[in-house]
């Protein structure tokens, strides 16, 4: 009865957080289902040391969906990974509750240290399209990733991370909306055209400055001309 509850259960994410989704029966295509339905099974044998089946078994996955997730992989409830092509989850990830992932994501390792060495993604996350979050630290709660982020390092709760390498933009303590709730990908902050107004401004300033400092300028240098003539004449 767990196992068909839990059926359920990811049947209604799907449908919460997809609107192409027309029936229920649509569900059991949906690579995301058949991924993490898989991978409850893989996890089961990897955690009773059949490390061999789990990874066997993960791998068939890999080839029916297009999504690898490690048979050691932690994940709560309420995953959904849309599309999914090109996902990868790592052996010591850790997904919590209501998660969102899109296509091409990464939750990968930063080299060949031993232990903890994935990211732990915290709940109602979402990682939009292309992002790669690489080592062993933890994106906190209510967090969202934009489109082709590389994310190297702790991410707090309540927080809007984008770039290469990606950097906090965005962050509020009081968290109105879930980004698993709204699903924007589009309307995040922009660093470099934020910087790039920036230095738009400056040379502005700079401009009015010297724009208003240039007849005072001249006048300074007739002058010093004037007094050089003078005392070259005088030489003479």
């Amino acid at each position: 009865m767990g196992y068909i509850r839990f059926i359920k259960e990811e049947m209604q994410v799907i449908k919460d957080r997809d609107p192409a989704i027309k029936s229920n029966m649509e569900v059991f295509l949906y690579p995301s289902f058949k991924a993490i339905m898989r991978h409850r099974v893989a996890h089961w044998l990897y955690l009773h040391k059949h490390y061999f089946l789990a990874r066997w078994y993960s791998q068939r996955t890999v080839r029916k969906t297009g999504i690898e997730i490690h048979p050691g992989a932690q994940i709560g409830k309420g995953l959904f990974i849309d599309h999914g092509n090109g996902v990868i989850i790592g052996e010591t990830a850790v997904i919590g509750d209501n998660v969102t992932l899109y296509q091409g994501v990464t939750l990968g390792g930063t080299g060949k240290e031993q232990g903890k060495r994935h990211p732990t993604i915290g709940n109602n996350v979402m990682i939009s399209a292309g992002a790669k979050v690489l080592g062993s630290f933890t994106v906190g709660d209510n967090s969202k990733i934009g489109a082709g982020s590389v994310v190297l390092s702790e991410v707090p709760s309540n927080s809007t991370v984008v770039g290469v390498p990606g950097r906090v933009v965005k962050r509020n303590n009081i968290k109105v909306v879930s980004p698993c709730d709204e699903l924007d990908q589009i309307h995040l902050p922009d660093p470099v055209k934020n910087d790039i107004e920036m230095l738009k401004r400056e040379n502005r300033r700079l401009a009015e400055i010297i724009a208003k400092f240039l007849p005072e300028a001249a006048t300074m240098v007739e002058e010093c001309e004037a007094i050089t003539e003078k005392d070259e004449e005088d030489n003479r």
